[in-house]
């Protein structure tokens, strides 16, 4: 376990992913969070309203060391607000799975972690010993209907899916969540269609109706898109509900 400088801070978190992170890491060090950081279950801050809509006046009154905060996630009007009002932000950026570890690092020395903790380093020993996937799967990924938008270029998520054998058909479309007629996912002809819970629920219900006669993969949003504690899993849980789609 490597030794990181530095004590422990007074953290806001305004991203699920690194809200999991840090409160696993430093218990206690977290003094607020959003109403969307749902892990860890029994997590007991200051809900300080949505990743879009924060309450940047209520963020100001918890008085923090350190906002931690994502380019995507976030609105950067909402992060210069909180610099304006003399609050350190931290913002990170993960567009792969290499980058997600480099900047969970990065976060948790801001946070004031004094070693490097055991979840990360398994979650990377999980990335980095992973099988061969065999034969490789064409998909499109629905993030969202009403209107359907799909992964695109340079996504978290999609190089996720990558490294488990599945090439996303909009992986080179100039936007990074395209908005793509379901008439079009359809005519892509993929193998797969892969369904997260998160940020829209897909479930068994509501989705797969959408893609008569293609297999359909429900997968976890929070092992799909989350960077943190549950990365040490996600190759086991995505991977075998994709084996599940393919049978």
């Amino acid at each position: 376990m490597t030794a990181f400088p530095g004590a422990a801070r007074r953290v806001v978190s305004l991203v699920p992913s690194l809200t999991e992170a840090v409160a696993v890491s430093l218990p206690g060090a977290l003094a607020g969070a959003t109403d969307w950081c749902s892990h860890p279950a029994d997590l007991d801050v200051v809900r300080i309203g949505g990743t879009k809509n924060p309450a940047v006046e209520a963020i100001v009154r918890l008085a923090p060391d350190l906002v931690v905060a994502n380019e995507e996630e976030n609105r950067a009007p909402d992060l210069a607000a909180l610099r304006e009002a003399g609050i350190e932000v931290l913002v990170t950026e993960v567009r792969d799975v290499p980058e997600a570890f480099r900047e969970l690092d990065r976060v948790l020395r801001a946070c004031g972690a004094r070693s490097r903790p055991r979840w990360l380093d398994e979650a990377e020993a999980a990335w980095a010993d992973l099988p061969g996937p065999g034969r490789r799967t064409t998909a499109v990924v629905p993030v969202w209907r009403r209107p359907w938008m799909v992964l695109g270029r340079d996504t978290f998520a999609g190089d996720v899916l990558a490294r488990l054998g599945v090439d996303q058909l909009y992986a080179g479309h100039p936007e990074r969540y395209p908005r793509i007629p379901v008439e079009e996912l359809r005519d892509a002809a993929p193998d797969l269609v892969v369904l997260p819970d998160e940020p829209y629920r897909f479930t068994a219900d509501d989705g797969p109706e959408a893609f008569p006669g293609t297999p359909c993969a429900l997968v976890s949003g929070r092992h799909l898109t989350w960077y943190g504690p549950s990365l040490a899993q996600a190759p086991e849980v995505i991977g075998e509900a994709l084996r599940a789609a393919r049978r």
